[in-house]
């Protein structure tokens, strides 16, 4: 039996945001462990070497709206915003809370690879009945008008109980310049309104807690706080660590 390639692409695709490629690489100093990758132009856009945070971020996110939703076990409606290799979709169809989760991605290939199985979790999140893909630009749907289609294009005005969001590396290290605005008042006030009463904004970022954005959080929902998640890195052979906001919309 032929043992499989060291280092493998998968896909390749030019994109108006740079070159994309799926890799697939093996990697001996750790026991032969196969790893994915998603490269943007130069950058790493995930690995599923580490999915800690991606995952704690679910985990966290959903607690939040587990407790804010208590009387409806296994209704709450939720969005992910940005799919990259499925683990915060995963994790948060783990929850039997999750009534239906649409996972939005700009970037048409990402959204292909999960549907063909070139990703080891695509074939589960796409037999997952209460899963769907929408091919969109999360950040202008997130500032999308009252009566406009927003996460939902088929249901304009939809809100939802949560909103996890894993796609800028973190609010000041953007992949583009133009997220920015999202990360203000105004941006998210709109994203608000996408939201039910006491419902949940979740955000991941391979940055410490800043002040900055938490006074943004705080402007505009009733509650907001940061953790600081740490997992092991073994290329490092030390920790490291990114953060997960939660915030809490008003009860009206």
């Amino acid at each position: 039996m032929q043992s499989p390639r060291r280092f493998e692409e998968l896909d390749f695709r030019q994109t108006a945001l740079g070159d994309l490629s799926l890799r697939r690489r093996i990697m001996p100093s750790l026991d032969n462990l196969e790893v994915h990758e998603i490269i943007l132009g130069d950058a790493y856009l995930m690995t599923s070497m580490f999915t800690e945070v991606e995952q704690a971020l679910s985990r966290l996110g959903l607690a939040a709206a587990e407790q804010a939703f208590p009387g409806e076990a296994a209704r709450l409606d939720v969005v992910v915003g940005g799919l990259g290799l499925g683990y915060t979709a995963r994790a948060a169809l783990e929850h039997a809370s999750v009534a239906s989760l649409i996972v939005v991605d700009y970037l048409q290939p990402v959204i292909e690879w999960h549907q063909q199985g070139l990703v080891p979790l695509g074939a589960g999140l796409v037999a997952d009945k209460r899963c769907r893909f929408v091919h969109g630009d999360f950040f202008a749907l997130a500032v999308a008008g009252r009566e406009e289609a927003a996460f939902d294009p088929d249901v304009p005005g939809r809100r939802f109980h949560a909103v996890l969001l894993d796609i800028d590396h973190s609010p000041a290290n953007l992949l583009h310049e133009t997220n920015a605005a999202f990360y203000a008042t105004e941006g998210l006030r709109s994203l608000a309104e996408k939201l039910h009463p006491g419902g949940i904004f979740a955000l991941w970022s391979d940055d410490p807690p800043e002040a900055g954005f938490m006074k943004a959080l705080g402007e505009v929902f009733e509650s907001c706080e940061s953790q600081v998640v740490s997992f092991y890195n073994p290329l490092r052979e030390n920790e490291s660590a990114s953060t997960v906001y939660v915030a809490r919309k008003r009860s009206e």
